[in-house]
C-alpha cells in the first residue's frame, strides 16, 4: 500500500521489457544490454537489494521494497503509505484481527 507520490519510487520488474522502441533492453543510443555480460560481476549485480538492510519501524521485519520503511502488514493496518507513513486511508472503522 503507498501513496501516489511514492508509486514513482517502486523497483523495476525483473522481467525485461517486451521488444518495442525506447526499451531499456534495446541497443539504442549507445546504451542497453551487453552482451555475454557476467552478471555477477556487472554493476547492477552491485546495487541489488539486500533484504538485511532496511526493517520495518513498527514491528522490526525485513522489509522486502527498496526505499520503504513499513512492512506490507503494518502499512495495511494502520492505513499508511510503506514508504513515507503519509496516510492513505482510515481505518478507524474497519474490523480487523489482533494479530
Amino acid at each position: 500500500m503507498v501513496c501516489a507520490k511514492c508509486e514513482k519510487k517502486l523497483s523495476k520488474v525483473a522481467a525485461p521489457d517486451k521488444w518495442k522502441e525506447g526499451s531499456r533492453n534495446t541497443k539504442v543510443g549507445g546504451e542497453g544490454r551487453k552482451l555475454n555480460e557476467n552478471k555477477l560481476l556487472s554493476k547492477s549485480a552491485k546495487s541489488r537489494f539486500s533484504p538485511y538492510e532496511s526493517k520495518c519501524k513498527i514491528c522490526k521485519s525485513k522489509v522486502h521494497q527498496d526505499k520503504a520503511h513499513y512492512c506490507q502488514g503494518c502499512a495495511y493496518k494502520k492505513g499508511i503509505c510503506a514508504m513515507c507513513g503519509k496516510q492513505v486511508i482510515d481505518v478507524s472503522s474497519y474490523k480487523q484481527s489482533a494479530k
